[in-house]
């Protein structure tokens, strides 16, 4: 059993090895010839030669070995690309002896070499050069086997078009990756009693009529190309089967370790990611060319993924102003080294600090300004009212006064559907943040344009539900939710970020953009699909436990207000919300005494200035929601 480990770990045959045993075969084919010429009792011309005939086959065999490095490939990844160089080096000296002949039928009147015996040379030379690969091909996958069986993912990749035949072929010259082939999939009829690569090929009917396909699988690999409805299709197909699903990478995403590096568990949002809409980058280039860009929160899952794309656009400056030390730190040194000619500034600072971020509007003079930054969490703010005055609605005026004061070109600011008849006050204080933001678009002396853009949960962002739920799983549950019948729209980070730059650009100043999410999905039957998804059993691996809503929390969520009206823009995915809004005046007042209540930390106070500001803002699940039974009026 030694031997075996030491083989597993040689990891090919010196080219020195085989060019030796290449040599070997020559002399074996030359010897059969010469018997298969000896039992025909033919005779042989110029026999008082023979050694020197024997000679020139092999140097010339020899030189043409080296000439196509026949030797060079690592034998247990032969290919039939290996063969055609053998068939070349071998074609090539059976060309010079049939030359040889030639010249001597010209010269001495009858040829140097019998042509049968050349003729033979050649095939048995050949098929015995790529026997020999084939021999080393398979006891090394054979080897490598050997008490490895049970660690190895057994796959059945889906389809047999080109690319699926590719992700086969790199999965069986891999060994040293957990994954086997074991067979292929097709939705085909007509490949029922068809091999490919040596294995089966199961249509779907075989596919769902089979009870024991995990006898055979383990898994099954999803091209990372395939459309959407196809791989739903699929992973239901295999989730109902007990097998797990795996995902191939687009080719142009492949990293350094090659295809089968990258292949991973397929996770949630490869499902419910749509397809991304559709920007006019060339309008979106021009906004930001050599331009002073400032993106605030720039460290978080929205701010840092608008600070990527922005990268890209041969922005001038992009100041990026984080109060997180850690996340702003990681950042840096992911875009230095993504983006080694944009010129960056890292600022760590609070949004509530007015003389701290004057100071950066004073210098860099911005064009444009995204602001990202708020504090997100409902439970959190819930229990925090004042957190969410100073920085949700404090910062916000902080930056959309400077903006307006230093004639910044466009002022984009990132919202939330939580801000639609908002039951908690974190939605209370982004909708505060909206009406403050609109109210400056029409204020005397302005030029700047004031865009909002709202959106539903973000996918994979920092504190969602999704890397909640899967560390959940990853500790054996239990997935805890808080109703049954909650649901929630869900886009991905790119998708949100592409929203805020289409904003920008399509924007005239005091619009609410908000983007059609499509369907709601059911918070159930995505903790579901995830448990499914890690290989486990929902309520029998993995339990699901419903603690509850949470203080301010609702069953669904709303991109529009009651009393709203949308309004199409020239892009089918983005409308204008037309919502109610307030002098500047008026909410410019409500600001400063919300923000006198939170200093003071009096909780109630602030709550009640907040649903004087959002009268839609009916607390529900909360402490505050005495509030909503005497009438909204405040006594000073």
């Amino acid at each position: 059993m030694g031997n075996v480990f030491k083989i597993k770990e040689l990891r090919y045959i010196p080219r020195w090895v085989v060019f030796f045993i290449d040599i070997s075969i020559i002399f074996v084919s030359i010897w059969i010839s010469y018997l298969f010429l000896k039992s025909l009792k033919a005779k042989v011309n110029f026999s008082e030669y023979q050694d020197k005939k024997i000679f020139v086959v092999i140097v010339v065999n020899v030189l043409f070995m080296l000439l196509f490095k026949t030797y060079a490939g690592i034998v247990r990844h032969s290919t039939f690309f290996d063969f055609f160089k053998i068939v070349w080096s071998s074609g090539s000296t059976l060309l010079v002896l049939l030359g040889l002949n030639f010249i001597s039928e010209l010269v001495l009147g009858k040829s140097v070499y019998l042509y049968p015996v050349i003729f033979l040379f050649f095939f048995v030379s050949t098929f015995l050069m790529f026997f020999f690969r084939m021999i080393i091909k398979r006891s090394f996958k054979m080897v490598m086997g050997v008490n490895n069986v049970p660690s190895k993912v057994r796959i059945a990749v889906v389809g047999v078009d080109n690319e699926s035949v590719s992700l086969a072929n790199a999965i069986i010259h891999s060994p040293r990756h957990p994954y086997r082939l074991r067979g292929f999939i097709t939705a085909r009829s007509d490949s029922k009693k068809a091999m490919l690569l040596g294995h089966k090929i199961y249509n779907k009917e075989e596919f769902l009529e089979s009870d024991d396909l995990n006898k055979q699988f383990d898994a099954v690999l999803i091209k990372g190309i395939m459309a959407k409805p196809e791989m739903e299709e699929w992973t239901a197909l295999a989730l109902d089967k007990g097998l797990k699903v795996l995902k191939a990478p687009v080719v142009n995403e492949i990293k350094e370790g090659g295809i089968v590096e990258d292949i991973r568990p397929l996770q949630i949002e490869d499902l419910l990611d749509r397809a991304p809409i559709k920007i006019e980058n060339e309008e979106i280039r021009n906004r930001h060319f050599k331009k002073n860009i400032l993106v605030t929160g720039g460290a978080g899952s929205i701010g840092s993924e608008i600070v990527r794309q922005v990268a890209q656009l041969d922005a001038s400056l992009i100041v990026i102003v984080d109060q997180a030390e850690s996340p702003l730190h990681e950042l840096k040194l992911e875009l230095l080294e993504r983006f080694p000619n944009q010129n960056f500034k890292f600022v760590l600072a609070d949004i509530l600090n007015l003389y701290r971020i004057e100071k950066l509007f004073d210098e860099y003079k911005f064009s444009i300004v995204y602001h990202a930054a708020a504090y997100k969490h409902v439970p959190l703010i819930e229990d925090n009212p004042p957190e969410a005055i100073f920085v949700n609605i404090g910062g916000t005026r902080n930056l959309a006064l400077l903006s307006k004061q230093y004639n910044v070109s466009r002022f984009v600011m990132v919202s939330t559907d939580k801000a639609v008849n908002p039951t908690n006050v974190m939605g209370a204080s982004k909708r505060t943040a909206e009406l403050f933001v609109q109210s400056l678009q029409n204020s005397s002396g302005n030029t700047t344009k004031f865009i909002t853009t709202r959106f539903g949960n973000v996918l994979g962002s920092n504190g969602s539900v999704i890397p909640h739920f899967r560390k959940q799983i990853e500790k054996g549950g239990p997935v805890t939710i808080t109703h049954p019948d909650i649901i929630r729209y869900f886009m991905t980070i790119p998708e949100a970020c592409e929203l805020v730059l289409q904003a920008g650009t399509m924007g005239n100043g005091g619009e609410i953009y908000v983007f059609d999410m499509g369907k709601p999905i059911k918070i159930l039957d995505l903790a579901k699909r995830m448990i499914k998804l890690s290989g486990y059993t929902p309520d029998v691996d993995i339990k699901i436990e419903f603690i509850g809503l949470r203080p301010g929390e609702k069953l669904y969520e709303e991109l529009l207000t009651d009393n709203s009206t949308t309004v199409p823009t020239h892009h089918e995915k983005i409308m204008i919300s037309k919502d109610q809004l307030m002098e500047f005046a008026d909410i410019e007042l409500l600001c400063k005494q919300i923000m006198k209540s939170a200093i003071k930390k009096d909780n109630l106070e602030v709550v009640k200035i907040l649903k004087i500001i959002v009268p839609e803002f009916i607390s529900n699940n909360s402490e505050f929601e005495i509030l909503d039974r005497v009438p909204k009026e405040l006594a000073y």
